[in-house]
């Protein structure tokens, strides 16, 4: 990932992912509360983004995703066919044999993004949404993410029944490429050490899996 960064490029892509299922339009006084910026810097910023379709203002003023996005997504969704044709077969068989909150993270902007998930089959689960981003922090996720990390890790936060448990699993193709991770999340309680093991396991058939077809994706 290149390391080279243009500071208005960022603050522009700052603004479009302020915008999510719960928030979908602002006013300009609400988007420099979430941001941080001047108002005077939105709206420059906000020029640019509605002059090619990614934001539009409405005549009370309230900004709104642009339609440039619905190009770009139809565009997105069809160049990424073969990833989740792989992967979202496994999520859905982890789910199935373990009951927990299954998902597939990959590093991206020095984010950690959620690509593909699959809720879990218990009445209490964890809930994350797909294109969910966090920063690159300390955390079961980031550390498999990051250069030169172990193979597994298990994360558990809290030390109660009601707290989180997280075991996830570097997924990489036969030329050791990392392409990301899939972790189970689910509660504490219901990762004891047996379960724990097995789950493991589950995990490294899943990664051993999908070692050669992500390979023939990668040399295509």
């Amino acid at each position: 990932m290149s390391q080279q960064r243009v500071e208005s490029v960022e603050r522009a892509l700052t603004l479009l992912n302020a915008f999510s299922k719960q928030k979908k339009h602002f006013t300009l006084t609400e988007l420099a509360q979430h941001s941080g910026f001047y108002k005077s810097t939105i709206l420059r910023l906000s020029g640019s983004l509605e002059r090619f379709g990614y934001l539009t203002r409405d005549a009370a003023g309230v900004y709104h995703l642009g339609p440039a996005f619905v190009r770009l997504g139809a565009l997105a969704s069809n160049s990424l066919p073969d990833l989740e044709s792989l992967v979202r077969p496994r999520l859905l068989q982890l789910r199935d044999r373990t009951g927990e909150t299954c998902a597939f993270y990959v590093q991206d902007a020095g984010m950690q993004v959620c690509r593909f998930r699959e809720l879990g089959s218990n009445a209490l689960c964890h809930v994350i949404e797909e294109g969910s981003r966090y920063p690159m922090t300390e955390g079961a996720i980031a550390t498999l993410l990051t250069d030169g990390a172990p193979e597994h890790v298990l994360e558990q936060v809290g030390a109660d029944g009601a707290s989180l448990a997280t075991l996830a699993v570097v997924i990489r193709d036969e030329q050791q490429t990392r392409h990301g991770v899939i972790a189970l999340t689910g509660l504490n309680a219901r990762f004891d050490n047996a379960t724990r093991a097995q789950h493991a396991q589950l995990l490294d058939e899943v990664a051993l899996d999908l070692r050669a077809p992500l390979g023939h994706l990668s040399g295509r």
